[in-house]
């Protein structure tokens, strides 16, 4: 078998370690992207937005409110609890509001900034613009205006001075030194990750690997026709079912090699019996009996039962084979399973006059099935057979055919040695041969239970045996009713 490569690239092991460490990749890629070159236009976004929510605040405040002293004092808190600087001018510059002005003068500290954005409020058609503008400092400020009040009559220089501004200035903090600090500490977490990362997946590789490798050498060994080997699927649900499946398939082929082995044993024994009496007997015409009537006849007597015997043999192999390859179609229709069972039963009447058989025949009547009449009769020929091999020292069969309810229950005992409780479930497999003495030698072909099952199971019918060791053994089939399918039907229609 070919050795799989330590590095092998379409390996669970290599494919499970390359997806989580790009996984991890992946992840901290993002980071890195995400807190070292967005963050800072992320900050102005957040930074504007908040800032238009402070505005509409007060636009809000200002028109729902005329008292100036309660609006005073909301700009004043505003102020207070925020970072912002905040004016309120009128359209020419004057100061209105200033926390830290109240003088009529422009104040230097944003007098480039309130020119800029008075000038564009001019000459915008919206009521609010913003910009970011960089201080003497080197710092940057989010600078933001709105009107107030607007006078109407459109943009020019009287209708602007009669108008009433707020101007909000809201200062960012350094983006860069902020970046610069997560720089260093993703560097360390993404070392510390990549490592974690690494480690984890080669454990998950292994760890998910070795039960697959486990259950492949078992396989390997199975291959080569050790059977009986044991799956091991390790931790995971999926891989314990694959191996419990596996485990299963492998008793199932020891059992079928078993049964392989055994049928080869057999049929050898089954058929070298037969030809060599049909040859030694050949040779007995051709050498000694040839010219004598008598025993010429007797000898060929002797083949030729020993060919009917061959061709039992051989049929009832073939039976079974088709059965279980369900190639036989059943023939199924009505008829009386009591005038079957009675026309069987005295084909066995040889028996009771010449070896001092008994079959004792219980039959209530007549019992209309539906079923292959021809298979059945198989059926019930075997069972006969059997019981009479192992019936007993009192050589008596009782055959009974009785109504259980919506069913027929068919039924064959005999008072022989039984049947060990071990060897019960056996009993239907091919050539499987009790260790019970049987009275009357056998001449079958050691299929007879096997065909029974066979085509009792094609029927669809309930089956079994009963047995104690020394008290003998039942062995029955049981058959619907064909009255009480009918009287189902009629009942639901």
């Amino acid at each position: 078998m070919e050795k799989t490569s330590r590095f092998d690239f379409s390996s669970i092991r290599f494919r499970v370690w390359g997806y989580f460490i790009l996984f991890a990749v992946v992840i901290l890629g993002l980071v890195w992207l995400l807190q070292t070159y967005f963050l800072g236009a992320f900050y102005e976004e957040m930074k504007l937005r908040e800032t238009e929510r402070i505005a509409d605040a007060l636009i809000d405040e200002y028109r729902s409110d005329n008292d100036i002293s309660v609006f005073t004092e909301l700009l004043t808190d505003t102020v207070e609890q925020s970072d912002m600087d905040i004016r309120v001018e009128s359209g020419d510059g004057i100061i209105i509001f200033s926390p830290y002005y109240t003088g009529p003068a422009q104040p230097l500290m944003y007098r480039a900034e309130t020119a800029i954005l008075r000038e564009k409020l001019q000459n915008s058609q919206f009521n609010a613009y913003s910009e970011v503008s960089s201080t003497k400092n080197g710092s940057k400020v989010l600078s933001y205006a709105c009107y107030l009040t607007k006078t109407a009559g459109g943009a020019d220089t009287e209708s602007m001075a009669n108008s009433i501004i707020l101007y909000l200035f809201s200062p960012l903090v350094p983006v860069q030194s902020t970046v610069m600090i997560l720089r260093t500490q993703l560097l360390y977490i993404t070392i510390i990750a990549l490592f974690l990362a690494f480690a984890m997946s080669i454990y998950l590789s292994l760890h998910i690997s070795r039960p697959i490798n486990n259950i492949t050498k078992s396989a390997a060994e199975m291959g080569q026709g050790n059977y009986g080997v044991q799956f091991d699927g390790g931790p995971y649900t999926e891989m314990r079912e694959l191996a419990d499946t596996l485990t299963n398939a492998s008793r199932e082929l020891e059992k079928t090699d078993m049964y392989q082995k055994d049928l080869i044993a057999n049929v050898s024994h089954d058929l070298k019996t037969p030809l060599t009496m049909i040859k030694s007997y050949a040779e007995m015409i051709r050498d000694l009996s040839g010219d004598s009537p008598p025993k010429r006849e007797q000898h060929l007597g002797v083949i030729i039962e020993e060919a009917d015997r061959l061709n039992t043999l051989v049929n009832d192999m073939l039976t079974m084979s088709r059965m279980q390859q369900r190639k036989i179609e059943l023939e199924m229709k009505d008829f009386d399973l009591s005038s079957c069972v009675e026309g069987i039963l005295h084909s066995y009447d040889i028996l009771e006059a010449k070896e001092d058989y008994h079959i004792e025949f219980k039959n209530p009547g007549p019992m209309l099935v539906n079923a292959d009449e021809a298979r059945i009769k198989q059926v019930i020929s075997n069972l006969v057979n059997n019981a009479v091999k192992y019936c007993g020292e009192d050589k008596t069969i009782i055959v009974t055919v009785k109504k259980s309810a919506r069913r027929v229950r068919f039924e064959v005992t005999d008072h022989g040695q039984g049947i060990a409780p071990d060897e019960i479930s056996h009993v239907w497999e091919r050539y499987y041969k009790s260790s019970t003495n049987h009275v009357r030698p056998t001449e079958g072909s050691g299929l007879g239970l096997s065909i029974v099952k066979e085509i009792l199971t094609l029927h669809k019918a309930k089956y079994g045996v009963i047995s104690k060791v020394g008290k003998g053994s039942t062995f029955w089939f049981e058959l619907d009713l064909v009255k009480e399918k009918r009287g189902r039907k009629q009942g639901s229609a």
